[in-house]
């Protein structure tokens, strides 16, 4: 592969990575047959909700494993599926550049050998961490070279039981035309808000809408120049938009909560095979210390997220500043923390995301009956975590369980690969550190589940099979 790279052609690459799907093809042997839906026609066997680095990889290790009739799904246009060219405001990836994630053990498809084919080995060798708009640009040409068959500008509705047993119809409207897709399993890789909403604060309910946004929302940060800005929240997130706002020429109060941000991350402590691959088989009270722990330490920031704000005299970080209240005064805010008021022009919530299955749609038919950590286990009190126990509790092949068996089983054909799987599985669906190790264990859930429902069929072609290996010559 080397000899292809060094042309820092990109054209080579992609007839390396076409050579190196056809070399590690095995087994080929085609084993689905498709099912037919209501309407006669052939439905699929997989649909995958999300376009972003999780449901590509996902359809990737899929078709890999011969589930070739399949679909995945997006609202977004082209290239702008995920966070990368939207609510992502910091200028680079966080991970480490020699993370891989969804070339799934592909060299060929690696982030580095496609960087260096576009803009050859000394610019790798020089690179400190990925640029966003070079991830977004690599997971389209990912999806391209691998031929995933993605439909863009498609919002899923809604996930029903089909007419016929062992489907699921997925409602869905394109350019406001409705159309129902059927599925023998559905993937949410949703991302971030997947399984709720964006978490509101209660102080901020009566606060007009034009004073204030949540870290998701487009912001107009070119209007805020000369204006002072309050940014609640002191995560990675909260420090990206304090930095946009600072960079657009406007005054920024970082107002924390607690005594001091969290400059630890966990996150990199838990990146080793041990971990990735065997928090799941671990017992309920083990799954929840280590995951409820994690969560209550937060996702820390690194050093260039910090000193992106920090070098700009406008910046204000507020340490053990939680917000008690917040008053409309003119055309202004005011922000009472412990400290006293903060007077800002605008407020920015950087508070994460909050487990809202009713917010969702696509849930509506079986939103109420989703189990969550609450459900199944009562951790000690000194493990107590409110949060985390709003999260999923997730079947070992990441499907979502019932809160009351029987009353709605099909569930059991949705499977969940985004950051509310964290709990079940540790950073799973969320994050590039765990792709490598977390895909094939959702697709190792998903093929068995098809080859089981299955197993009569593959009895019957079994004792059919009469293909004949050698020919026996007599004298």
């Amino acid at each position: 592969m080397s000899a292809l790279l060094d042309a820092g052609s990109l054209a080579a690459l992609e007839r390396q990575v076409a050579d190196d799907l056809a070399r590690t093809a095995h087994p080929r042997a085609p084993w689905l047959v498709p099912h037919a839906g209501p309407d006669g026609r052939p439905a699929y066997d997989v649909v995958i909700v999300g376009a972003g680095q999780s449901g590509l990889a996902t359809a990737f290790g899929l078709m890999r494993s011969g589930v070739t009739n399949l679909l995945v799904l997006d609202r977004a246009e082209p290239g702008r599926e995920g966070p990368w060219l939207t609510y992502a405001r910091m200028h680079t990836l966080r991970s480490p550049k020699d993370f891989t994630g969804p070339d799934l053990g592909l060299p060929s498809l690696t982030y580095q050998s496609w960087h260096e084919a576009r803009w050859g080995e000394a610019s790798w060798r020089a690179l400190d961490l990925i640029p966003k708009e070079h991830w977004a640009e690599y997971l389209l040409w990912y999806r391209t070279v691998t031929g995933l068959p993605v439909r863009n500008g498609v919002e899923v509705t809604a996930i029903a039981p089909a007419a016929v047993d062992g489907l699921l119809a997925i409602e869905t409207r394109r350019d406001g035309v409705d159309a129902t897709l059927f599925a023998r399993k559905v993937v949410l890789a949703t991302g971030q808000e997947g399984m709720g909403r964006w978490a509101s604060l209660p102080v901020l309910d009566a606060i007009p809408p034009h004073l204030k946004a949540s870290t998701a929302d487009p912001i107009d940060f070119a209007a805020l120049a000369g204006r002072t800005v309050a940014v609640i929240g002191a995560g990675a997130s909260a420090f990206d938009n304090a930095a946009t706002a600072l960079e657009a020429g406007a005054a920024v109060h970082l107002l924390c909560r607690r005594a001091m941000p969290q400059v630890v991350q966990p996150y990199r402590w838990l990146t080793f095979a041990g971990f990735l691959r065997h928090l799941s088989d671990l017992d309920d009270a083990w799954r929840w210390r280590f995951m409820a722990g994690i969560m209550a330490l937060r996702e820390g920031f690194p050093q260039p997220t910090y000193d992106r704000c920090a070098r700009h005299p406008g910046f204000v970080l507020h340490e053990g500043a939680p917000i008690l209240a917040v008053r409309q005064v003119g055309d202004g805010l005011e922000l009472e923390t412990p400290d006293g008021p903060i007077a800002a022009d605008f407020v920015i919530a950087a508070t994460g995301i909050q487990m809202d299955f009713g917010a969702r749609p696509e849930l509506r038919h079986c939103a109420s009956n989703i189990a969550t950590w609450a459900d199944r286990y009562t951790p000690p009190a000194d493990e107590a975590n409110a949060h985390a126990a709003t999260f999923p509790y997730l079947d070992a092949d990441y499907a979502l369980t019932e809160r009351r068996p029987g009353a709605t089983p099909w569930i059991r054909d949705v499977h969940l690969f985004g950051i509310a799987s964290t709990v079940s599985f540790g950073p799973s669906g969320s994050s590039i550190n765990a792709m490598t190790i977390a895909v094939p264990k959702l697709v190792a859930g998903i093929t068995r589940g098809l080859f089981r429902a299955d197993a009569d069929r593959h009895w019957a072609a079994f004792q059919a099979y009469d293909v004949p290996q050698a020919v026996i010559r007599r004298a």
